[in-house]
């Protein structure tokens, strides 16, 4: 008994400086954005403030973000919960929001360059953004390709602390999810060897 509670102290001593690290990195990517982009994401639209209540049956999964293009899930609650299942239940939403918050700046960053240098190679052909019809100019896709690959190697390293942290969080989640489903397990054989 003493092993158990020893091993899910620990695994919450993980997960708090876990998110005492996230907090810390929210803060200064908080202090790094520009105030220009902060005006830019004004014009965005919103991920609704609506979250509905946590069912006892089953997950929500709303509408893609129009910032993130993911769709936010609200986990569901079971009655019965017990510490175990709620700290997976908490590093799954926590895992969540982290991702609809990276792919949101993501893309916010995206969009902001990517105007940005069909602006300057539009001025550079000595072109206006829209034609004479009111139609808004494009560059060809080889001509954009430049951009992509730019754009992909300036924030190759973002991308590769991303995926490490998606990997890291997601084999904790999974090895809480094996630690949920044997205590479960062990739970279902220790009240049927009662009952007999």
């Amino acid at each position: 008994m003493s092993v158990r509670a020893t091993s899910g102290c620990l695994t919450w001593r993980r997960w708090s400086r876990l998110r005492a690290r996230q907090s810390a990195m929210a803060a200064a990517c908080r202090r790094e954005r520009s105030q220009e982009a902060a005006k830019q994401q004004d014009n965005l639209p919103k991920r609704s403030k609506f979250r509905p209540a946590p069912s006892t049956t089953h997950d929500w999964i709303g509408p893609p973000s129009p910032l993130s293009n993911l769709r936010p899930i609200v986990f569901r609650v079971a009655p019965d919960e017990s510490a175990l299942e709620r700290l997976l239940r908490s590093m799954r939403q926590d895992t969540e929001d982290w991702n609809h918050r990276f792919w949101a700046e993501q893309n916010l960053t995206f969009g902001k360059e990517k105007d940005a240098f069909v602006v300057s190679q539009l001025k550079a052909k000595g072109l206006t953004e829209r034609d004479q019809q009111g139609r808004r100019r494009t560059l060809t896709g080889e001509e954009m390709s430049i951009f992509y690959k730019d754009f992909l190697d300036k924030n190759r390293q973002r991308h590769v602390n991303y995926n490490k942290e998606w990997y890291r969080r997601n084999l904790s989640i999974t090895l809480l999810m094996a630690r949920v489903v044997l205590h479960n397990l062990w739970k279902r054989v220790g009240s049927s060897a009662a009952a007999t």
